[in-house]
């Protein structure tokens, strides 16, 4: 991919609202049937009232970042969203040994399968731990037969922190190929969704993933942040609505 595809600048600290930022990281590559595919990255980071810093799908740690994010307030819990999203909390649990690395459905499985280190305390469940409820709503995103996504909602802010349930790439910063591959999988922008592949996993179960969908609607978010691609910082209700129009 060229450069363009980073939504730079990249390992900086970019406010979204009072108390949540997110941070664009660098280009990785996921593996795919046939070779791999590029991918952008962005982690979210929002400020508990106590202080404590919560951090969402943490990218590839940078010295500089972390200084900048020491700055804020120390770092208390470290969120894998789904199985896809793990990569770098081994890295960032030793830079901050007391934080608590929080472990998706099945990502454990998934991390020993790739041979990679993945050092979790403890497991997300269908209610926000006390140490964030008073800040951060929660739910598991069911209906898949691959793979569940924690979904959550700062609601000072009314912002919406997704990681692979919506892909939203713009065409402008993907070469020819990945251009191609993201039309194919429905991520285009600006008609980005959750990948095909992901879609059909969800065939002969999209009740269940309904009622998720009415109750993230139901939180009335204002924005939508996503781990790759264009964020919706505007118009969620509706950007929401046209995305999971799958689910009709």
């Amino acid at each position: 991919m060229p450069p363009t595809g980073l939504y730079t600048p990249i390992n900086v600290l970019k406010p979204v609202a009072p108390d949540i930022w997110i941070v664009d990281g660098p280009i990785e590559c996921m593996a795919v049937p046939g070779g791999s595919m590029p991918f952008s990255t962005r982690m979210t980071l929002v400020r508990l009232p106590d202080g404590a810093l919560w951090c969402h799908s943490p990218i590839a740690p940078d010295a500089t970042l972390l200084a900048a994010i020491d700055a804020l307030g120390p770092v208390r819990h470290l969120v894998s969203p789904n199985l896809l999203h793990y990569a770098h909390i081994a890295a960032w649990k030793k830079h901050y040994p007391e934080a608590l690395a929080w472990a998706s459905p099945g990502v454990r499985k998934r991390a020993a399968s790739q041979h990679i280190e993945a050092p979790f305390d403890a497991d997300l469940g269908d209610d926000a731990p006390p140490a964030w409820a008073a800040a951060i709503d929660q739910l598991c995103f069911r209906g898949s037969r691959v793979m569940q996504e924690f979904v959550f909602l700062h609601r000072a802010s009314a912002t919406l922190i997704l990681a692979d349930l919506i892909e939203n790439f713009e065409a402008e910063k993907l070469s020819r190929t990945m251009r191609w591959m993201a039309r194919l999988g429905g991520v285009l922008h600006p008609d980005g969704k959750a990948p095909l592949d992901m879609r059909l996993t969800y065939v002969g179960r999209k009740r269940q993933a309904r009622a998720c969908l009415a109750r993230m609607l139901a939180w009335q978010p204002q924005r939508v942040i996503l781990a790759h691609g264009r964020c919706y910082l505007d118009d969620a209700q509706a950007e929401l609505a046209r995305a999971f129009r799958w689910l009709d």
